[in-house]
């Protein structure tokens, strides 16, 4: 089993719960970004940067992820798509996308960016607090309990 993650987007905090848990574990964590990212010392710990461009880092999770992989991403399309090649996805707030759910989320993106085309204003994500950490924090411990 390893970790990866879409680090573009995942927030500082939760970089560093998973560095962390990494140790721990002594599981290994792929960060996969077109910029260098500031991560630990640590032999279970990987940076895979990619070239710049829309979806690279995604297109490059997905090719790599294998079944019962863990992949951390915000990121709705890219989860669905490791769902479908049987690995786990789950969001920087603690979310465990699974099949029952991923669908829904997938119709609400859509819906939602049918809403921003049309000039509506829907908002972003609202920025992550200690609960979301919290619970970030404590879904990852179950999975690695249960996965490892």
């Amino acid at each position: 089993m390893k970790i990866w993650v879409d680090a573009d987007a995942c927030p500082v905090v939760i970089k560093n719960i998973l560095f962390k848990a990494a140790d721990r574990v002594k599981v290994e964590l792929i960060l996969v970004a077109n910029q260098v990212i500031k991560m630990p010392r640590s032999k279970y710990i990987k940076m895979l940067q990619v070239s710049a461009g829309f979806d690279e880092a995604d297109n490059e999770i997905v090719s790599k992820v294998e079944k019962g992989d863990l992949v951390i991403t915000a990121d709705i399309p890219l989860a669905a798509e490791v769902i479908g090649k049987g690995g786990l996805a789950l969001n920087p707030r603690g979310e465990l996308y699974s099949e029952d759910t991923i669908k829904e989320k997938l119709n609400m993106r859509d819906f939602m960016d049918t809403l921003r085309s049309g000039g509506i204003e829907t908002g972003g994500p609202k920025p992550l607090n200690q609960k979301n950490r919290n619970e970030f924090a404590n879904q990852l411990d179950k999975l690695l309990t249960k996965l490892i």
